[in-house]
């Protein structure tokens, strides 16, 4: 028997639309981003997705996402949580800066390193490591448990929290690492068998696409 633990990134927020570093800011969804989220929840619905459980950052703009999927899939209100070991990394100095601004203040490979590498922190701030560190108790606590009793669980949380966990699920070594990418309303999901090892993995965005 296996179970299922599927994530998806949150919809476009009003930070990445402007280039900004969001990071643990709570801010919320563009209305490009809620149609990315109603847009995920008809995939999950085509693919009959029906969670035992739903899990969110703390953060509006994955509780806002999750909230407009479960409208589409109409399959009711499953038991939920909200953790804050989901939340987006904390990008320290860069939070709130542009994009553009911190390479050419830094460099872009600096600038690079610090957002896609798994062990190199942004100035007082935490890298994909320091992230893996809170998003992994959670997991072997909180998700593993019940998905290797063959339960579906959703996950809705960041980019960062996400690809740190896909890094951790999937073995990654930091140069696939540095060129993983999990996009605004992307769903990926992994199957886990009775013993917690991953045992098959979709992209149902690519696949729906």
């Amino acid at each position: 028997m296996t179970g299922r633990l599927v994530l998806v990134r949150h919809g476009q927020s009003e930070w990445n639309v402007r280039n900004l570093f969001t990071g643990r800011e709570d801010v919320g969804l563009t209305e490009q981003g809620k149609a990315e989220a109603r847009a995920a929840g008809r995939i999950l619905a085509r693919h009959k997705i029906v969670p035992d459980e739903l899990h969110t950052s703390v953060l509006r703009r994955a509780v806002d996402t999750a909230a407009l999927m479960l409208a589409e899939m109409a399959c009711g209100e499953p038991p939920t949580f909200r953790a804050q070991a989901l939340n987006e990394r904390d990008y320290g100095a860069l939070t709130g800066m542009d994009k553009d601004a911190a390479r050419k203040r830094w460099g872009a490979k600096q600038v690079r390193l610090w957002r896609r590498s798994y062990a190199t922190p942004p100035p007082q701030g935490e890298s994909l490591r320091d992230t893996l560190e809170r998003v992994r108790p959670y997991y072997e606590t909180r998700l593993r448990p019940p998905v290797q009793a063959g339960k579906l669980l959703l996950v809705v949380a960041h980019g960062n929290s996400l690809r740190s966990l896909m890094a951790f699920l999937e073995g990654l070594d930091e140069e696939a690492i540095m060129a993983a990418e999990i996009a605004t309303g992307e769903i990926l999901a992994y199957r886990l068998d009775a013993a917690g090892a991953l045992a098959g993995k979709q992209n149902l965005t690519a696949e729906d696409g």
